[in-house]
């Protein structure tokens, strides 16, 4: 049964030729059983058996034409007087299909005609013979009922499909903007994994850099320290690798615990831990905290520990040998101040231009990212007479 009714559904002219070829014989039979008085009626009742016919047959495919077509018909059994008979129920289909799927004009012209053509029949062609006026306007009523219920069914379901319409097509919308919103999301969440892998690799590497080539420096000179520069080698690498396993997990699962194991993210006050790492490797750094400190969110403690992170990496890579570098954290009333700078002793000036030397500058890029994210601001540049300054205020808000 479905097949069927899916076939029909595929073939809607095929269905209506169908029952225009069944509404033709039906006119035929009346035509047959001397319901016309013959003469020119019964020739005219033909044509008008034949157009009625193809009104039905092609009515969803050109509906106003066939509305017009209808009408022209009417008109003619009007002027030369073919009553109407059971062909005339092709008025009440095109009326219902143009109120359907017609243009407004013509649902429009549908109405008026289905409103004025049962009075125009009573008086062409009167019921009763000396009926009274009470009789006609009775009868009147009674053949115009079924017309104005077929152009209303039509419009009601022209108005429930615009509806659903309207319906499939917002739900397309809310599933494109749904997608939309994920690639947001995953391109936010990809930018974030990207900036943290940028600054667990780009610290923790060049530290091991530089320890290994101190330590290949004295290895014969100084086994000591060659033996305490691999031991800050190996040190930092668990650090990095702990890092990365939690950046791991992040990804995998969507959570901090991979295999067991909680990698807590760096905040404040591993920065004096950060600095003193930093130490090890040769560079003098200056560390002081003001203010009173106080609890802050885990995002503005991880941004304030990234900024110095990358900042004391970029002095590494870009300072020279002979640079100092110096931390400040300000404890304000309404903020978290960071000020690092260092002095750029041995470097040429084109190291500290947009970008640095290789011209990629994502840590500066991250660090802007970082601080936007939590509301703060952040200035960085050239110092006067050499160097780099990086200055960021992150607001402070009460921990939760």
């Amino acid at each position: 049964m479905q097949r069927l009714y899916d076939f029909l559904r595929r073939h809607p002219t095929g269905v209506d030729v169908f029952w225009a070829v069944v509404l033709l014989g039906l006119s035929g039979m009346s035509m047959a059983s001397g319901m016309y008085a013959a003469g020119r009626e019964e020739i005219l009742a033909v044509p008008v058996a034949f157009g009625l016919s193809t009104v039905v047959a092609l009515r969803r495919r050109v509906p106003e034409r066939m509305l017009l077509l209808a009408i022209a018909v009417g008109l003619c059994q009007l002027l030369f007087d073919v009553r109407p008979g059971i062909g005339n129920f092709a008025m009440l289909v095109i009326t219902f299909t143009v109120a359907t799927i017609g243009e407004r004009w013509a649902s429009r012209l549908a109405l008026v005609c289905s409103l004025s053509a049962a009075a125009l029949s009573q008086l062409r062609w009167e019921a009763e013979p000396g009926g009274s006026w009470p009789q006609m306007i009775f009868v009147t009523v009674v053949m115009t009922v079924p017309f104005v219920l077929a152009w209303v069914m039509g419009d009601s379901l022209r108005t429930r499909r615009a509806y659903f319409s309207q319906l499939e097509e917002r739900a397309a919308r809310l599933e494109r903007e749904r997608e939309a919103q994920s690639k947001v999301a995953v391109a936010a969440e990809r930018a974030r994994i990207a900036r943290e892998l940028h600054d667990v690799v780009a610290h923790n590497v060049s530290v091991m850099v530089v320890q290994a080539d101190g330590a290949a420096y004295v290895l014969d000179a100084a086994p000591d320290q060659a033996r305490q520069a691999l031991e800050t080698i190996s040190s930092t690498g668990r650090q990095a690798l702990a890092e990365m396993r939690r950046l791991l997990g992040v990804l995998r699962t969507g959570d901090t615990r991979e295999s067991g194991e909680y990698v807590p993210q760096p905040d404040v006050e591993q920065i004096e831990e950060l600095v003193e790492q930093v130490r090890q490797t040769g560079l003098a750094v200056d560390f002081k905290v003001e203010g009173t400190a106080r609890p802050l969110p885990s995002g503005v403690e991880l941004t304030a520990y990234r900024i110095v992170q990358e900042a004391l990496t970029n002095t590494r890579k870009h300072g020279g040998p002979d640079a100092g570098a110096s931390v400040r954290l300000v404890y304000f009333d309404d903020g978290l101040g960071l000020l690092v700078e260092d002095d750029g002793r041995g470097a040429a000036h084109e190291l500290y231009e947009d970008g640095g030397a290789d011209g990629a500058g994502h840590g500066m890029i991250g660090m802007r990212e970082r601080v936007g994210m939590v509301g703060g601001t952040l200035d960085a540049g050239p110092r006067p007479g050499g160097g780099f300054r990086i200055s960021a205020l992150l607001p402070l808000k009460p921990a939760e």
